[in-house]
């Protein structure tokens, strides 16, 4: 317990410290943000998203918005700074602060989850958890869009971006995480490989709920 703890301190007083920093060093569109405009496109009218691991909002709250006014976009993240940055970049959101693998929303609420970048900052073995909360709260139909780690590891980043903070970071692998994803009640639509903000490529995933 006093681990686990001790591991979520440091990675919300990670984000806290190199919330500005990491900020300004991210583009804020490209090909990642293309599969948000495609997610948009797919959800009716009105319908309700879950940004989980929100940030400062600029890439995913506001490109959402921005691909579909009408829908209701909440914002969930673990740092309160990164809070205070997407209060100010997105303000027509709705934005909470809370944990992943217990999310504060009621059953069958939400139309779509997306999660860019933030799922493998938790534990490996806490990855189902988060996958059935998705579920969770997720409608019959509803989509998930996360990004997946390539590897398989479990690490810790010392001073990482030069914050002076560790980062944690934890993937079973891409095909683990599907596995998982199907285990918690998910169809995998597709799987691609995309530049990310930050220079690199990542692998995002689609799936739908059954």
């Amino acid at each position: 317990m006093t681990d686990d703890l001790t591991r979520r301190t440091q990675v919300r007083s990670a984000w806290d410290a190199v919330a500005d920093d990491y900020a300004a060093a991210r583009r804020h569109d490209g090909p990642d943000t293309d599969l948000l405009v495609d997610l948009a496109a797919a959800l009716p009218e009105g319908a309700r998203v879950l940004d989980v691991g929100c940030g400062d909002g600029r890439r995913t709250v506001e490109t959402l918005l921005d691909a579909d006014p009408t829908l209701d976009v909440v914002g969930l993240d673990f740092s309160r700074v990164q809070l205070g940055l997407a209060r100010a970049a997105v303000p027509a959101a709705t934005l909470v602060q809370a944990d992943m693998t217990g999310l504060p929303f009621s059953d069958e609420t939400v139309d779509a989850v997306t999660a860019y970048h933030s799922v493998f900052h938790v534990p490996r073995a806490e990855h189902p958890t988060v996958y059935a909360e998705f579920a969770r709260v997720l409608r019959p139909g509803g989509y998930v869009l996360t990004t997946v780690g390539t590897g398989r590891s479990e690490s810790i980043r010392r001073n990482w971006l030069g914050s002076g903070h560790a980062m944690f970071w934890s993937t079973p692998g891409p095909e683990t995480t599907k596995d998982q994803l199907e285990a918690a009640g998910f169809s995998v639509e597709w799987e691609r490989h995309v530049d990310d903000p930050l220079g690199s490529t990542a692998l995002f995933v689609r799936a739908r709920r059954e």
